[in-house]
C-alpha cells in the first residue's frame, strides 16, 4: 500500500459511513484508513469488474482505477449490475465512474478507456497497490500476470464459465503467479467464451465478491489472503473446493531463470492473429445466401464444428458435426471436399474460423465462414432452430 502521506483524522461523516468496519475489532480505525490511503486498479468493468467496483467503493477504497475500452450492450444487463437499459451504448468506464462516485464521493476514480497491451500496462499499473483482474480473454490475463510480476504487484485473479468460477491472488513475491499454475494458453477456440458457452447470471456477482474480499485482505493486512490456494466454486451443486499451488521453479516469469523479463506480444502468445491489418482468410457467408445455395440444391458440405452436447441443443438439419477439437485427426472423413465447397459453422464464430483456418492448411480450397454461426441462422432463416 502506498504510504507517501498520512491520511487526514476521518471525517464525522465517514465515522457514520464507515461504522461497520470501525466496530471490527481486527479491522477498527487503523484498517479503514489504510482503506482510504490505497489504490486499486479493475481489469475489466464487465461481469466481474461491476461488482468488485461497487462493494471496494463502499468500502471506502480511496481510489479506484478502470480499464476497459467496450461500450454497453444489451446482452451485459443480465449480470453487469452498474449498467441500467438506459445505459445501453455508452462506454462502460464512463456509466460505471459515475455510479462509484455516487455511490461514494470519498473515492477518487480514475478512467482508462484503453485496451491494454505490452505498451501500456506497466505505465498503468506502476501507481496502483492491488491489480484485480476481472478478464475475459487469454492475451489480457497473461500481460495482466507478468505486468504484476514485474512491478511487483499483487494479482487478484477470478474467472467464470458457464456455472463454475475460480479465485486466487497471484503474488509472485510470496507464491505462485498465474503461469505457475497455466505456462501456456490453450490453443485458439479450444476454451469457448462465456458468449459461447454462457453463463450463469448471479455467477460473477459471487466470484466478484471473493475477489474483493481478497483485495480488502490484501490492503488491510487481516487475514490469510489466496496466495497459493485456488478456490473453485460450481453452483450447480453449491461446492466450494480448494487446490494447493506450488511455485514453479522453472516458470518463464517468475521462476529462478526466467525467459520473459519485458512484456510480449500477447495476442501473439496466445495464438491469436493480429487485430490490426488481420485479413480474412476464409470469406464469410451468409446464413440467407446458405439457404438459397440449399434450396438450389448446390452442393456443399456444411460443416459443424460445436461441441456434441450444443449439437444436441440446436442444428441446421443436414449439417455433418465434427468438434473443432477433433477435427484435424478426422479429416479424412470429409476427404471428398478439398475441392469442393465446405461452409463453416459454430455458434457465433471464434471456433469456426478456428477450423477454417485448419481446413485451408489442409488442402480444403473452397471453404468459407458462416458469418454469426447457428445464431444468425436461428435469427435470419429459421426460427425453430432454438437459440441458446
Amino acid at each position: 500500500m502506498r504510504t507517501t502521506k498520512s491520511s487526514p483524522p476521518l471525517r464525522p461523516d465517514q465515522f457514520d459511513r464507515y461504522r461497520r468496519h470501525l466496530s471490527l475489532p481486527e479491522f477498527g480505525l487503523e484498517g479503514q484508513r489504510k482503506l482510504l490511503d490505497a489504490s486499486v486498479l479493475l481489469i475489466g468493468a464487465g461481469g466481474l469488474g461491476c461488482p468488485s467496483a461497487l462493494y471496494l467503493a463502499a468500502a471506502g477504497v480511496g481510489r479506484l482505477g478502470l480499464v476497459d475500452d467496450d461500450v454497453i450492450d444489451a446482452s451485459n444487463l443480465q449480470r453487469q449490475v452498474l449498467y441500467t437499459t438506459a445505459d445501453v451504448g455508452r462506454p462502460k468506464t464512463e456509466v460505471a465512474s459515475e455510479r462509484v462516485r455516487a455511490l461514494n464521493p470519498d473515492v477518487e476514480v480514475e478512467v482508462h478507456g484503453l485496451r491494454l497491451d505490452a505498451s501500456n500496462a506497466l505505465e498503468v499499473f506502476s501507481s496502483y497497490d492491488v491489480i484485480v483482474d476481472g478478464t475475459d480473454n487469454f492475451p489480457t490475463r497473461y500481460l495482466s500476470n507478468d505486468a504484476c510480476v514485474l512491478l511487483g504487484k499483487p494479482n487478484v485473479y477470478g474467472s467464470i464459465f458457464r456455472f463454475e468460477g475460480q479465485a486466487s491472488v497471484f503474488d509472485a513475491r510470496h507464491g505462485p503467479c498465474y503461469r505457475c499454475l497455466y505456462p501456456s494458453p490453450p490453443p485458439p477456440g479450444a476454451a469457448p467464451s462465456c458468449e459461447e458457452g454462457g453463463v450463469l447470471g448471479v455467477l460473477p456477482g459471487i466470484i466478484a465478491m471473493l475477489q474483493a474480499t481478497e483485495t480488502l485482505k490484501l490492503l488491510t493486512g487481516i487475514g490469510t489472503p489466496l496466495v497459493g490456494r485456488l478456490l473453485l466454486y460450481d453452483a450447480l451443486h453449491m461446492e466450494f473446493s480448494e487446490f494447493s499451488l506450488r511455485k514453479d521453479p522453472k516458470c518463464p516469469v517468475c521462476g529462478e531463470e526466467p525467459s520473459v523479463t519485458e512484456l510480449i506480444d500477447y495476442e501473439g502468445f496466445c495464438g491469436l492473429p493480429a487485430r490490426e491489418g488481420e485479413e480474412i482468410e476464409a470469406p464469410p457467408v451468409s446464413a440467407f445466401e446458405v439457404q438459397r445455395r440449399r434450396a438450389r440444391g448446390d452442393d456443399f458440405l456444411l460443416l459443424d464444428v460445436r461441441g456434441p452436447d450444443e449439437y444436441q441443443k440446436a442444428h441446421i438439419e443436414g449439417s455433418t458435426l465434427i468438434p473443432v477439437d477433433v477435427l484435424e485427426g478426422r479429416l479424412d472423413e470429409i476427404a471428398g471436399f478439398r475441392g469442393r465447397p465446405v461452409v463453416v459453422h459454430c455458434h457465433h464464430g471464434p471456433r469456426s474460423r478456428r477450423a477454417a483456418k485448419l481446413l485451408l492448411a489442409n488442402g480444403f480450397e473452397r471453404v468459407e465462414e458462416l458469418t454469426g454461426g447457428i445464431e444468425a441462422w436461428s435469427v435470419t432463416v429459421d426460427p425453430e432452430v432454438p437459440r441458446y
